[in-house]
C-alpha cells in the first residue's frame, strides 16, 4: 500500500509520511483532477485514431452526444443540419457494410456531403504519397475517415493533414466499433461502471480498442485468447496500467461528497497531527477500490465466469484467408454457446461487431434475447454521428448526461 496519493496515482513518490508542504500539493493535484473531470469537454479539431488518446470524460462525452443525437433525431424526429455545408472524404482500403453505411447515412442526415473513395479511386501511398494525399484532402474536405490495412497510414495522414482524421479501422485498433459497443451496453444496463466484459476470441484490433477503453469507464475486462493469438504486448502493458490507475476523477465527479470528506480528513491530518500513516492507509484503501480488474487467460470458461457481457469477433480477418483452416483448428473450444454463458451472470448479454460466422457463436446465442448485436450495429450510426459532430462543431448535448 503506497503512503500518499502521489504514490497511488503516479507510482513515483516513495514518501513514508505527509508533511505540511506535501499535503497541500496533494490537495492541489486532487482538486485539479476533479476540476478537469467536471469541466466542459471540447474535441473540435482533434483526430480520432485510438481511444488510448482520450480520457474517461472525453469518451463519456462522445457517448453522451451520440445518445443525444439518437434521441433527438430518431425518437423526436428533429432535423439537425449540424454539418450542413461540410464534406467528409471516406477512404476504404478494406470493404465494410456497417462503417460505410453508418458514416454515409449519418453524415448526410446531418446535412453534410460524404465522398466515398476506394483503392481504385485514390492513389494513397501508391501513385501519390500519404503526405500529398493528406494535404489535398485537407483543402477539399472538412474531415477524413480512413479504413486501412496499416495503422501507420493513419499516422502519416494525421502528420500532414490540417483537418481531423478518423480511424475507420486499422490493423491495430477499431475505436469507432467500441463506441457503439459501450453505447449499446449503457442503454441496456443503465450504466457502465462495475460491468464485467469478457472477450473470447482473437487478440485483434477490436480487442485492442476494448483494452484502451474499458478501465476508463470503470469496466472490468476478462480476455481469453488461444496461445499464439495474444493481444499486442505493448497494448497489454498499457491496459494493465490503466486497470491499476486510481480513478480519482470519477470519485470527484460522481461521488463529490465522499471526495470532499477525504479532503477534509487530509486537512485535519496536517493541522491536528492525526496519525498520518494509519489514516492515509484507510483513505487510500477506499479510493483505490475504484480501479478495475484486467485478466488474461487461454481458458474461455475462466474468462466468462461472472461476466455481464460475452464478446467475440471474426476468427479470420480480411487478409488472413490463407490461415483459415489453421485458425479454425486453433480456436476449437472458443465458440460462444449457452454452455459458455452458464458460468456468466444471470443477466449476461452477447456482442459481436459482425459479420459473424457460426463457428464463433452458435445460432442459439446469436438470435436469442441475450444478443444485442443488431442494436449494436445500429449504434454504429449514432456513435459515428456523435463523433463527427464533436470533431467538427461546438455542439452541446440537450438531454441530461446519462449515468456511466
Amino acid at each position: 500500500m503506497p503512503h500518499c496519493i502521489c504514490c497511488c496515482v503516479f507510482e513515483t513518490c516513495k514518501c513514508t509520511f505527509l508533511n505540511g508542504e506535501s499535503v497541500y500539493f496533494y490537495l492541489l493535484v486532487i482538486c485539479s483532477i476533479g476540476a478537469l473531470a467536471l469541466g466542459p469537454v471540447n474535441l473540435k479539431g482533434r483526430s480520432f485514431l485510438t481511444l488510448k488518446d482520450f480520457n474517461s470524460d472525453e469518451i463519456k462525452h462522445l457517448l453522451w452526444v451520440a445518445g443525444d443525437l439518437k434521441h433527438r433525431i430518431k425518437h423526436e424526429k428533429q432535423y439537425l443540419p449540424l454539418l450542413q455545408g461540410k464534406s467528409i472524404a471516406m477512404i476504404f482500403e478494406k470493404r465494410s457494410t456497417r462503417t460505410r453505411m453508418s458514416t454515409e447515412t449519418g453524415f448526410s442526415l446531418l446535412g453534410g456531403h460524404p465522398c466515398f473513395l476506394t483503392s481504385q479511386d485514390i492513389h494513397l501511398g501508391v501513385n501519390e504519397s500519404s503526405t500529398d494525399t493528406a494535404r489535398v484532402l485537407s483543402g477539399l474536405s472538412d474531415i477524413v475517415l480512413a479504413r486501412v490495412y496499416s495503422h501507420t497510414t493513419l499516422e502519416e495522414l494525421v502528420k500532414d493533414a490540417s483537418i481531423p482524421i478518423i480511424n475507420g479501422l486499422s490493423d491495430l485498433y477499431h475505436p469507432i466499433q467500441i463506441l457503439a459497443d459501450f453505447l449499446t451496453l449503457q442503454e441496456h444496463y443503465g450504466s457502465l461502471s462495475g460491468l464485467t466484459v469478457s472477450w473470447i476470441g482473437d487478440g485483434n484490433n477490436v480487442l485492442h480498442s476494448f483494452m484502451m477503453t474499458a478501465a476508463k469507464l470503470g469496466v472490468h475486462l476478462r480476455v481469453a485468447t488461444p496461445k499464439g493469438y495474444d493481444p499486442d504486448s505493448s497494448i497489454i502493458q498499457e491496459a494493465q496500467r490503466l486497470s491499476k490507475q486510481v480513478r480519482i476523477s470519477r470519485l470527484m465527479a460522481s461521488d463529490s461528497l465522499l471526495g470532499l470528506y477525504y479532503l477534509v480528513i487530509i486537512i485535519l491530518i496536517d493541522t491536528n497531527g492525526v496519525n498520518t500513516n494509519s489514516t492515509m492507509s484507510f483513505i487510500l484503501s477506499a479510493v483505490c477500490q475504484h480501479g478495475t480488474q484486467f485478466l488474461l487467460t487461454s481458458d474461455p470458461v475462466e474468462a466468462a465466469r461472472g461476466s455481464n457481457v460475452l464478446v467475440t469477433d471474426t476468427w479470420v480477418s480480411m487478409g488472413q484467408e490463407e490461415e483459415k483452416k489453421q485458425r479454425i483448428k486453433d480456436f476449437l473450444g472458443y465458440q460462444i454457446t449457452m454452455q459458455t454463458g452458464s458460468v456468466a451472470k444471470p443477466d449476461w448479454t452477447f456482442l459481436h461487431c459482425l459479420p459473424r460466422k457460426q463457428e464463433e457463436v452458435d445460432d442459439q446465442v446469436f438470435y436469442s434475447p441475450r444478443s444485442l448485436v443488431f442494436p449494436e450495429a445500429e449504434n454504429r450510426k449514432w456513435t459515428i454521428m456523435g463523433l463527427m459532430v464533436s470533431l467538427l462543431t461546438d455542439y452541446s448535448p440537450q438531454i441530461p448526461m446519462p449515468r456511466f
